[in-house]
């Protein structure tokens, strides 16, 4: 198969501006070069010489390996194929990690064609993992008694170093020790071999005129009572690094809106500068394009261009990519926090977020990746840590309308994961770990406070800090930017900011579809659960066959529990979902029948889960599913596996959070109509609601039709059936006053209801007691549908047309759509109307599927349906 990994260079955006080219007074224009090929790599032990002579030029790299950065060790290495098939079975466990207690040695050459005169040169690194000694030219310009902490981000003049014709830079990394405060993965995934060391965020080479821009932010102030006007503020620091004074001029542009400021400097003078309407009164907008979530509006983005003239000649030039709207933190009626957009109540409705394990993401991965979560109705993405070896995710979030929620990992608040004693405050404890905590965080909040897609800053995740230090936190972050701050993602009382107002206690563990409704002290819908799941989501067969070997396929094994959790209190096996598997489907007979039993079960809990969430509107304030995706080949926590192939759950999030939509309620049978949509707000027309039960026979038991009024941000109750005997499916309708159909629901229903064990519950899951029965879905008579298809061009994507219908008087059930190519690989990424669908006796539905530019590569495809009840089927394309 050809698959883009997450690690793929494919589509990679390469930052480079051509800014060694002279003017005709030879003074270089402002700009920067990315030092992003052309690295080699190498371990310490294997070379000859120090620091002064690697980074002399002259030195032969034969035998060095070649690299890239970003790049970890280890993510080089595996580019360099020192490593194969790491993730099948239990290899993993084998991987020698002694080369990776030496340190390592990145070199890179590069030239420069002209000689400086009053220029500055900064080298930037963005990120370097874990202790570096940094050498230029023959000359250490930074040490690791300085240097260290994946966090921090460094700016070195180095303008008297460098020089005309060829420069050499050479950067000795050293891994993180246990009790340093290294990139965490937690129990998620085994530990990278590496420990990521290496320079693993982006070097920079910067050239400006003896007066630089720097920090540049724009916060809007957006009227959120019309809407129709926003003041910004933009803010830079502007540094003199000449001994001369200087008179400057700063210019900026915002489409056609362009203005200038004077600035006189001292020598060697900092001076932060605020300009708004008070001053520059073009800063005052009107009309503005307001940025919105996914399924609230567009995600509209401004771009500010900044220069600086110093004695009219263009010293620096910045730009800045930002957004007009405004973010307010709340608490409700019972006590929870929650989150408004622009003045409007947002459920927040997300998944949290993992790197590749080496740090290995690329352009085209994370660009899938975020169309992703747009595309299952998702509005939001929690980074548990300051992920991403660019800031690309990022952008990607603010072009897509992906809020997200970024701060601290709970990987340095536990013993076990950070290496050292922990206390109620985690492990962040004395004076320099704290110096290089608020250090590194307020490094990572000036590189994303542009971002508008980031609504909240959590500067502890299990734990809060400890009071000394959240007050730092507390000071600095107003002083930067006027987003809200959490203390922690879990419920607690901090003596600084009072309590969280949100909640983080599970379950992270399989717990049947009632779970959510029925659960009232944990992590059933109430609150904002920032992170939570109904526990596995098995892949597909063909991701599977690449991570558990032929010979152990089947039955079921260690093997398999190898790629659970690496959680050594909870998760490590699939013991509790197929033990609650065989008690509700039936033992599995084969590796199929597993897999298609997992769907449905994996589909049914998830879609509970945010339905549940959903329908508690407005009790309910936010649920993050735990997780979106996996750093490694993983059976665990994931909507889309590591091959970035959909999981049943996937289109489970897509129908459950339709932003219209009716939800049966597991817990008291009840049907509700929630509306998220703001284009169906109150007073904009009157809905039907269709709702049909039948047994497992396919024979109706109930017909009810009610017509609803759209309310936006509520959820309604519209009808509660009575006792239902037996196995049975239900189907749920809406359409508008023409007919024509807004949503759909489906379930499959059992009298006999999942019971748990509350007394027995901890911070993994509540146990089951009981199961529900669907053993009658086991003897459902066979259908057979009618099938067409045909394909049109939308710009340079590919739209297939499935038309759909089930003749007869059966419900064709769980059917599942699959594209492949010629060689009978999955094809990705695929945008399907829906999947994991059923059908009831007579019905027809069309359902399109998006095949994006590029996703084909020049392969012809097949479409199949199966299901539950249905033979595979081919589907020609016409």
């Amino acid at each position: 198969m050809t698959i883009i990994f997450r690690f793929s260079t494919l589509l990679s955006l390469i930052l480079f501006l051509a800014l060694f080219s002279v003017a005709q007074n030879k003074q270089l224009k402002p700009g920067n070069i990315e030092l992003k090929k052309g690295w080699s790599l190498q371990q310490s032990g294997k070379i000859k010489g120090e620091g002064a002579s690697i980074s002399s030029p002259g030195i032969s790299t034969k035998g060095w390996y070649s690299a890239e950065v970003p790049g970890t060790v280890m993510g080089n290495l595996t580019r360099n194929g020192l490593y194969h098939d790491i993730f099948m079975g239990k290899n993993y466990q084998d991987i020698d990690k002694t080369p990776f207690d030496d340190s390592w040695w990145y070199r890179k050459e590069f030239r420069i064609n002209e000689k400086y005169q009053e220029e500055q040169v900064i080298l930037r690194f963005d990120g370097l993992n874990y202790y570096a000694n940094i050498w230029l030219n023959g000359k250490q310009i930074a040490s690791s008694d300085s240097i260290f902490g994946p966090f921090r981000r460094y700016e070195l003049n180095v303008t008297s170093l460098v020089r005309k014709g060829i420069n050499v830079l050479a950067v000795e990394v050293s891994k993180a020790k246990p009790g340093d405060f290294n990139i965490g993965f937690v129990d998620w995934n085994p530990r990278p071999t590496d420990e990521n060391m290496g320079i693993w965020r982006g070097v920079y080479l910067e050239t400006t005129g003896p007066v630089i821009l720097e920090n540049n932010h724009v916060q809007p102030s957006l009227n959120i009572q019309t809407l129709k006007e926003a003041d910004l503020t933009i803010s830079t620091e502007i540094h003199n690094l000449s001994p001369k004074k200087r008179n400057c001029l700063l210019k900026g542009k915002i489409g056609k809106i362009e203005f200038s400021f004077p600035v006189n400097l001292k020598p060697l003078e900092t001076r932060i500068i605020s300009l708004d309407p008070s001053n520059i009164p073009a800063l005052k907008i009107l009309n503005p394009r307001i940025w919105w979530c996914n399924n609230l509006g567009t995600p509209e983005l401004y771009h500010l261009e900044l220069s600086l003239l110093t004695n009219e000649q263009l010293s620096d030039q910045r730009s800045v990519t930002f957004g007009i709207r405004d973010i307010q933190s709340y608490v409700n009626e019972h006590g929870y926090k929650g989150f408004k957009l622009n003045g409007k109540e947002v459920l927040i409705k997300g998944a949290g977020w993992a790197d590749d394990i080496f740090l290995r993401d690329s352009s085209a991965s994370l660009e899938i990746q975020v169309q992703y979560v747009k595309h299952m109705n998702l509005n939001t993405i929690r980074f548990e840590g300051f992920w991403g070896n660019s800031s690309e995710i990022y952008d990607l979030c603010d072009k897509y309308g992906i809020l997200a929620m970024v701060g601290w990992s709970c990987h340095w608040e536990w013993d076990e994961y950070l290496g050292k004693a922990c206390d109620e405050f985690g492990g962040i404890q004395s004076k320099e770990d704290m110096g290089l905590a608020i250090n590194s965080f307020r490094d990572q909040l000036l590189w994303l406070r542009n971002h508008p897609s980031i609504f909240v800053w959590f500067v502890g995740s299990d734990k809060c800090p400890r009071p000394e230090l959240e007050k730092q936190y507390a000071g600095m972050i107003s002083s930067l930017d006027n987003r809200p701050y959490l203390s922690a993602a879990s419920t607690r009382k901090s003596e600084v900011s009072g309590p969280t107002g949100v909640k983080m206690n599970g379950p992270y563990e399989y717990v049947a579809p009632n779970y959510w409704y029925t659960d009232t002290i944990n992590g059933g819908a109430f609150g904002f659960n920032t992170e939570t799941g109904p526990g596995p989501q098995v892949p597909v067969l063909e991701s599977v066959r690449k991570m558990i070997p032929a010979d152990k396929l089947w039955p079921l094994n260690d093997t398999w529990n190898y790629h659970c959790t690496h959680s050594k209190q909870a998760f490590n096996t699939m013991n509790v979902f197929n033990d609650a598997l065989t008690a509700r489907y039936g033992k599995p007979a084969s590796l199929d029948d597993y897999l298609v039993k997992s769907d449905m079960q994996g589909y049914e809990a998830l879609k509970a889960m945010f339905e549940a969430f959903r329908s508690r509107i407005p009790k309910t304030t936010g649920i993050i599913q735990w997780m979106l995706n996996s750093a490694w080949p993983s059976l665990f926590w994931q909507l889309y596996d590591y091959n970035l192939l959909p999981t049943s759950a996937y289109y489970a999030a897509k129908k459950a959070n339709e932003p219209i939509q009716l939800v049966y309620d597991y817990g008291s049978g009840e049907i509700y109509l929630v509306n998220e949509s703001p284009l169906h707000a109150e007073g904009d027309g009157v809905v039907k609601a269709s709702m049909t039960w039948l047994n497992a026979q396919s024979h109706e038991i109930i017909r009810k039709d009610v017509d609803v009024a759209l309310r936006y941000n509520t959820s309604s109750l519209i009808y509660k059936p009575g006792f239902i005997k037996g196995a049975s499916f239900l189907s749920l309708v809406i359409t508008d006053k023409t007919g024509k159909r807004i949503s759909d629901n489906f379930y499959w229903l059992s009298d006999k209801k999942d019971e748990y064990a509350w007394d027995k519950t901890f911070w993994a899951y509540t146990p089951m007691k009981d199961y529900a029965d669907y053993s009658a879905l086991s003897s459902m008579p066979a259908a057979k549908l009618g099938t067409s298809c045909k394909k049109s061009l939308k710009g340079k994507e590919q739209v297939l047309d499935v038309q759909l219908e089930n003749p007869g008087s059966n419900v064709a059930f769980f059917c599942h759509l699959e594209l492949k190519n010629d060689k009978g690989e999955l094809i990705y990424p695929l945008f399907w109307d829906d999947n994991f669908f059923s059908l009831m006796p007579g019905e027809k539905r069309s359902i399109k599927c998006l095949v994006p530019q590029g996703s084909l590569k020049g392969s012809e495809p097949r479409l199949t349906i199966s299901g539950w009840n249905i033979s595979n089927q081919k589907i020609e394309i016409l």
